[in-house]
């Protein structure tokens, strides 16, 4: 599905990542991202965000907690993150940005509060009081008063499985009084997830009963005195979604996929943003008809469904843009990813060391994937800006004089 969209609005950017793959700059297993794009879609969600009065912090775990993303997105006015767990968090303010949220979706484990407490998050999520008092604890220990968001929750309210988890938010006023009560730590507002999904019947963005339990929240601590309450609603965030969000009474917003454009909506409407990451692979060898594609990262994020995959298999003086899509078997998800399978029964010859690539919703910082930033693609000169690991790390595997030179440019940017 993001394939044909990129082949349909981002076509230079697949040239671009092909022939950077075939000359040696671009690995195998990497996701290739837009780095010309990514500041477009920053830029415009950090205008609207401006407009309308929200902050905005980026969701950077789908690209791998990119670094020299990071730098991009600040510069071009997203300037914190939010760390959907510690190490995220601890990736994130490497790369550049400071932490806005910490603690939403993934809490704290005990042991790690100082670290967390160490990148002065301006938000910290928790989820009981255990976990609001170990925040509190280790940011009075910082020398600190931490801003803490409850996580809330009522009946009718959506989660995917294993996200489950908040304060019953009929009990949102004394809950406030409580977290006001901490050494360390002072209530500050609400948050859930998601506050927005996408409705495939009607394939457009709605809110989900968690918005009005957020907005039903915010109208009790109005009453009980307090005025200035921060509303968190992160869920499927793109330029188009954030009026309706401020409409609501969200004050914070969190893009992620809309950084890319690969939320479910930018499947099927063209919104502001601009598809903006691929898979690049190579095929390893062919077996029975069909070219083994090395793999590593060929997790497609489930959000849209059990939708086949394709891929564009590029040999010498194939356009990725143009060349038929080809099926692929993907890995059932209880095996390990080694490889894909491409269907070339039918398609041009297939060669080993071919180009393969890849366009899905990522999900990077659960794979051994690898990923790369390119500049220069809206100008017409492409170029590898960096080569990360997942967790957003050096790769081991980089020779020690290409790991010094990004190291350099890690240290300055």
């Amino acid at each position: 599905m993001f394939l044909d969209l990129l082949r349909r609005r981002n076509p230079d950017f697949l040239r671009a990542a092909a022939q950077l793959h075939r000359s040696g700059e671009l690995p195998a297993n990497c996701y290739a991202i837009d780095l010309d794009a990514v500041r477009r879609n920053a830029a415009a969600i950090a205008a609207e965000a401006a407009r309308l009065g929200l902050s905005a912090f980026a969701m950077t775990k789908q690209l791998g907690r990119n670094p020299d993303v990071s730098r991009a997105l600040a510069e071009e006015g997203i300037t914190h993150a939010v760390g959907v767990d510690l190490q995220d968090a601890e990736a994130d303010a490497a790369g550049g940005l400071r932490i806005g949220h910490l603690g939403h979706l993934v809490q704290i484990p005990r042991s790690e509060a100082a670290r967390g407490a160490a990148l002065a998050p301006s938000f910290w999520t928790v989820f009981n009081e255990t976990k609001a008092a170990e925040a509190a604890a280790a940011s009075a220990a910082a020398g600190r008063e931490q801003a803490l968001l409850a996580r809330i929750v009522a009946d009718g309210d959506r989660f995917y499985r294993g996200h489950e988890g908040g304060f019953d938010a009929a009990d949102v006023v004394r809950v406030a009084d409580r977290l006001d009560g901490l050494t360390g730590g002072r209530f500050a507002g609400v948050t859930t997830f998601p506050a927005m999904l996408f409705d495939s019947d009607a394939r457009t963005v709605r809110p989900t009963p968690n918005l009005a339990t957020l907005q039903v929240a915010v109208e009790r601590l109005r009453r009980a005195g307090r005025a200035d309450v921060a509303v968190n609603g992160p869920g499927t965030t793109s330029a188009a979604t954030l009026p309706m969000l401020a409409e609501a009474g969200v004050t914070q917003v969190e893009p992620g996929h809309g950084l890319t454009g690969t939320t479910p909506w930018h499947a099927v409407e063209d919104l502001v943003e601009e598809p903006a990451v691929a898979y690049v692979s190579e095929v390893s060898h062919t077996y029975g008809g069909g070219a083994y594609v090395f793999g590593g990262g060929l997790y497609v994020d489930p959000v849209l469904g059990g939708t086949a995959t394709r891929a564009v298999v590029v040999g010498d003086g194939a356009d990725p843009a143009t060349a038929p899509t080809l099926p692929v078997e993907m890995p059932a998800p209880e095996a390990i990813d080694y490889y894909a399978i491409v269907d070339a029964s039918d398609g041009p010859s297939v060669e080993v060391g071919d180009t393969v690539v890849f366009g899905f919703r990522a999900q990077v910082f659960v794979t051994r994937a690898l990923t790369a930033a390119i500049a220069g693609v809206s100008t017409g000169r492409p170029h590898v800006v960096g080569v990360w690991a997942a967790d957003g790390s050096l790769p081991q595997h980089l020779s020690p004089d290409t790991s010094n030179v990004l190291a350099d440019r890690r240290r300055n940017p």
